[in-house]
């Protein structure tokens, strides 16, 4: 038995309904950004594998550029103090802005970034999350565009971590209790 999966309780999205709605999701990206260029900034690390499906299946003239945040550490809680760890490369002034997340859990984190990016003067800011978790929101936040709403369980794979492993499974998963306690 492969040694990640002896960690995992349940398979929440197999890896089919994520390419399907990746798929889904670029087509609507697409249609709405067609003649925008849009620069999609991906939330280092988590939404990596999932900003990379999504750009492909987006079909048009795009940029990417990454920024880091943190407000994990090693907990399966957000802690609320957000510190980034690696900014953007490219300036948003004036450009359409997709940040492109993996989760949205309490929004603290997001909320942050949000706060922080539109002092940059985008064109527009929206907001792609592959996930939703809106029974832990402690900020008013919606996303704009958006893959599952899931139940309040701490889901791993398809670039989700704990303790930065697991990112490489290809669905996501709920990871066992003792696995982190």
């Amino acid at each position: 038995m492969n040694k990640l999966m002896t960690d995992v309780h349940e398979i929440l999205l197999t890896r089919e309904e994520i390419e399907d709605k990746v798929q889904e999701l670029g087509k609507t990206l697409a249609a709405e950004y067609y003649d925008k260029r849009p620069l999609l900034v991906c939330v280092l690390k988590g939404a990596l594998i999932f900003m990379a499906d999504l750009s492909r299946a987006m079909n048009i003239p795009l940029e990417v550029d990454f920024m880091a945040v943190s407000s994990y550490g090693v907990s399966t809680k957000s802690s609320g103090v957000v510190r980034i760890l690696k900014d953007l490369e490219t300036s948003i002034e004036g450009r359409h802005v997709l940040i492109v997340e993996d989760i949205i859990d309490t929004g603290l984190t997001l909320n942050y970034l949000i706060e922080n990016l539109k002092f940059r003067k985008p064109a527009s800011l929206k907001i792609c999350t592959l996930l939703d978790k809106p029974s832990r929101r402690r900020v008013q936040l919606q996303p704009d565009y958006c893959g599952f709403v899931i139940p309040d369980e701490f889901v791993i794979g398809y670039g989700l971590d704990f303790s930065e492993i697991y990112r490489n499974l290809p669905f996501i998963g709920v990871l066992k209790p003792e696995a982190y306690q």
